[in-house]
């Protein structure tokens, strides 16, 4: 009987060991965490309290224990707090964060470097991203270290600055708040005259879908007990518009935080806007531009003289570039432009995969200084078999393509341009000479289309689906004949420079490159796969028809016969 009691005793303090050593296994080596495991929402109020309940108080303490030597061994210049920076921080996907100072904080001033400092002491580099408005905020960019990305909850670092000689492990005594997640998250917003504009992740996954306005309320302030909270007239995509509220005290505009709650969660969206009174308007005798260009943009510096000067020839009168966290030289140009003359202006717009809602805050922002805005990338150029005859460009050339009369039934609100898609044209190097040069050759038939928006015409929800947008009743839109009008777009151009578009798509409802989804969908580059892989014959692609009057056009108007083109040097306005 003894032997069979020590025998059972052994079986189970076996069994106990080999299932510690699961556990321990499966700790130290978890499975990949997917991008919808990164960017899930925040646990409940009610859950956040203790966000590791699966894990027993004495498995946490090893676990941390574990974590402590191993990053302190690893951790790249762990150093000592020199001054700790009040901040908020975001995860961004590829494990990037976003961090964002208070308004109230000064550019961090050292000796050495800016640092983002995590709870086991380890760091990264902390790069410059840009300045936020309304209110003015500096941002950074650091990764989100290995040793921290197989545990949840993920913590917030601190922004600290340092000098290389200080090598002393640091300590962050109070426990770090959890992360942001990007796609649950109030990111920006934007006041009108009537109305406050918020753009929100995580409440509409579709392309056009919408929910009951009565789900949300706006709050403004701190807190949902505390703060403020006016009515959501419209929430479509991630454009929630809500009533200017009635504030009985008088705050800047960095003490005013506004967020959305859900009201049947009883859930606040974590928010990282402000909201800015309505701005005061002054009497002003300055016409509004008649054709205005808007696009998002990331690290076109090479691209973007060659657009506009061709489209300022033809008619646009001003550039408003949505920057997407560009790091290329896109800055300079830009003054390179304004220096000759160039109405080009940009705005920060860090978010990714927010090109619908940045055009929606660009018809917004462009309302009281222009009637019309073409929605266009740099990688596309409108013209016209008209113009093909004539010996120089006018500004009114794209103006004749808006519609001559309105009557009072039928109203005209937007322009609808066919594409015709160029292909890589035996290139195997960005054209010296410029897109318009280098790209000669493109598929037979046409493909989608963009547009030229008359701003007072688009609905109230501002839905649009990159190509147009939904506009009010009372107005249509108008679809010119190719013949008439096209949209050049050098859309597949050599692989070079066509593979950096695996960086992330722009829009907020197209698959990214990488995800192996929609094979057969428009929005994919046919026989490309999910990689940056250069497919086999890749430069001959997408080459039906021989099509060069743009580019003899071009050599007409200004002369560019010239071995370096207009792209590294400014025409004539």
């Amino acid at each position: 009987m003894a032997r069979k009691v020590r025998t059972a005793l052994i079986a189970v303090a076996a069994s106990i060991l080999l299932l510690n050593s699961i556990c321990n296994h499966l700790f130290r080596h978890p499975p990949s965490i997917t991008a919808q495991d990164l960017l899930a929402p925040p646990l409940p109020l009610s859950l956040q309290t203790n966000p590791n309940l699966a894990i027993s108080e004495h498995e946490q303490l090893e676990q941390d224990q574990e974590e402590e030597e191993v990053s302190y061994k690893n951790s790249r210049h762990v150093t000592s707090v020199r001054e700790s920076i009040p901040t908020v921080s975001i995860l961004l996907p590829a494990w990037e964060i976003l961090v964002i100072l208070s308004p109230e904080t000064p550019r961090p001033q050292s000796d050495g470097d800016v640092a983002c400092l995590f709870p086991n002491n380890d760091s990264s580099t902390a790069v410059p991203a840009g300045f936020l408005s309304s209110p003015y905020r500096q941002t950074f960019k650091c990764d989100f270290p290995m040793t921290l990305r197989r545990r949840f909850p993920f913590p917030q670092p601190i922004l600290t600055s340092f000098s290389p000689e200080e090598k002393t492990p640091a300590e962050i005594k109070s426990p770090a708040p959890e992360l942001l997640r990007w796609n649950f998250l109030v990111y920006d917003s934007i006041t009108t005259d009537t109305d406050v504009v918020l753009f929100v992740k995580g409440l509409n996954h579709r392309q056009g879908s919408s929910r009951s306005p009565t789900d949300f309320a706006c709050v403004f302030g701190d807190d949902v007990i505390n703060g403020v909270k006016t009515a959501v007239t419209s929430a479509v995509q991630e454009v929630i518009r809500c009533q200017i509220p009635k504030l009985t005290a008088v705050l800047p505009p960095s003490k005013i935080k506004i967020s959305l709650e859900v009201l049947e969660q009883n859930r606040v969206v974590p928010s990282v806007a402000h909201y800015t009174p309505p701005p005061r308007k002054i009497a002003t005798n300055q016409p509004k531009s008649q054709i205005c260009a808007c696009t998002m943009v990331y690290n076109v510096a090479k691209f973007l003289k060659e657009w506009v000067i061709y489209h300022s020839a033809i008619g646009v009168e001003r550039f408003i570039l949505y920057d997407n966290a560009s790091d290329d030289d896109l800055d300079r140009v830009v003054e390179e432009l304004i220096q000759s003359g160039y109405n080009v202006t940009t705005a920060f717009w860090i978010w990714p995969k927010t090109q619908e809602a940045g055009f929606s805050h660009c018809a917004i922002r462009a309302k009281d200084s222009c009637e019309w805005v073409t929605y266009i990338d740099v990688d596309e150029f409108i013209y016209s078999q008209s113009w093909l005859s004539s010996l120089n460009p006018s500004r009114n050339m794209l103006q004749s393509l808006l519609p001559k009369s309105e009557s009072s039934s039928s109203l005209i609100g937007q322009v609808l341009i066919g594409c015709y898609e160029f292909g890589p044209s035996n290139q195997i190097s960005n054209p010296r000479n410029g897109v318009i040069q280098g790209y000669n050759c493109r598929r037979r038939e046409e493909n989608r289309h963009k547009s030229i928006v008359r701003l007072d015409a688009i609905d109230d929800s501002l839905l649009n689906v990159i190509h147009h947008f939904r506009l009010k009743q009372g107005y249509k839109g108008k679809k010119l004949r190719i013949e008439d009008a096209a949209v050049n777009h050098y859309k597949y151009q050599a692989w070079v420079e066509f593979k950096t578009k695996f960086r992330r798509r722009v829009s907020a409802y197209v698959a990214d490159w990488t995800q192996a989804v929609n094979p057969a969908s428009k929005d994919r580059t046919p026989g490309l796969g999910y990689a940056p892989v250069e497919p086999h014959g890749w430069a001959g692609r997408f080459c039906e028809v021989y099509d060069n009057r743009l580019r003899d056009l071009i050599r007409r108007w200004f002369g560019f016969g010239l071995s370096y083109g207009y792209q590294d040097g400014l025409a004539e306005s």
